[in-house]
């Protein structure tokens, strides 16, 4: 039988190391994400949760190598299918084909003078040998299966004739175009109504499970990932806190911050809702030992002296004194 050539032997599809991202500075760099690390194997789900500055959005620009002017990588691997990425040819070879990504706003993501078939077909043309007229065929087909109704008809309409729902749906279906083994959906049902949001959910669980599509889905709404996430990321100021998996998540949370997400989740006959108290800091104000002390109610004394790890626990990991 012919070995898999696709995967390499661990199954692990996307396997990032430390990954640090921040400004380079004349005297100190300015961090953003520190030590970020994970792993995806085929056909899974993963899933990174934290509030909105925790650094969510910005791991996924920086695995895709379209983070914005003035931010790099400063340290760490990423090694896709057993090859790490060092170049912006290694990036050129996979994104877009191989690794795709649903951004957060489905509107700005679009071209607003640009057909929407047109937009959706640009990644089979770049990455494909197939005619316009195949390609037209193509994107009719899928357009079709992400649940774009009279796909003939919205071929030839612009992203402003379109409702949000739509418009996301079109972002999807330039996602997944290409069949790409990995999809990073960042905060793909933040501005959609409860209804689309159940079928974009729906759209991408049923991608996962029928192609085997790997996917990294980043939400600050545990709700939301508790319906579509394997294995959960908690970041907080640029790192991971807390990872388990879905059900030892909503079971039996530890870290200090997933308990405060939990517990601000809204949920039919709940009395009382607890808010986190204090928000997130900006990267210059990141406090230099645990990260969430100022905002934490179980810190204790140790917390003003001792620079947490990062430590095993059942299943996961979790970065607090508590567990050292």
């Amino acid at each position: 039988m012919e070995k898999d050539l696709d995967i390499n032997d661990n199954g692990i599809l996307l396997d990032v190391k430390n990954l640090t991202i921040g400004i380079k500075g004349r005297k100190k760099d300015l961090i953003l994400v520190e030590n970020f690390s994970i792993e995806v194997r085929r056909g899974q789900v993963v899933a990174m949760a934290g509030e909105s500055g925790c650094g969510k959005s910005m791991v996924c620009k920086g695995l895709l190598g379209i983070l914005p002017d003035g931010i790099e990588i400063l340290s760490g691997s990423i090694i896709y299918n057993g090859k790490e990425i060092k170049t912006e040819k290694d990036l050129k070879e996979i994104r877009g084909k191989d690794v795709n990504m649903i951004f957060q706003e489905p509107v700005s993501a679009l071209h607003p003078l640009k057909k929407i078939g047109r937009q959706i077909g640009e990644g089979l043309k770049i990455h494909s040998k197939f005619n316009d007229q195949d390609i037209k065929n193509k994107v009719l087909q899928v357009m079709k299966s992400v649940g774009i109704n009279n796909p003939q008809k919205r071929y030839n309409q612009y992203p402003h004739q379109l409702s949000g729902g739509l418009c996301q749906r079109v972002v999807i279906a330039m996602a997944i175009i290409n069949n790409p083994k990995l999809i990073i959906a960042d905060e793909p049902t933040t501005s959609l109504d409860v209804t689309v949001q159940a079928k974009i959910l729906k759209l991408l669980k049923d991608l996962n499970r029928e192609k085997k599509t790997s996917i990294i889905f980043v939400s600050h709404d545990l709700a939301v990932l508790s319906q579509i996430g394997e294995r959960i990321n908690i970041m907080y100021c640029g790192e991971i806190v807390e990872e388990n998996s879905t059900k030892e998540i909503f079971t039996n949370p530890k870290h200090p911050y997933t308990k405060d997400l939990l517990s601000s989740i809204p949920e039919i006959g709940k009395e009382y809702l607890r808010p986190i108290r204090g928000s997130v800091p900006i990267p210059e104000e990141y406090p230099v030992l645990c990260k969430y002390k100022d905002r934490c109610e179980e810190k204790f004394c140790s917390c003003e002296s001792i620079k947490p790890k990062l430590v095993e626990v059942k299943d996961g990991k979790v970065r607090c004194l508590k567990f050292e």
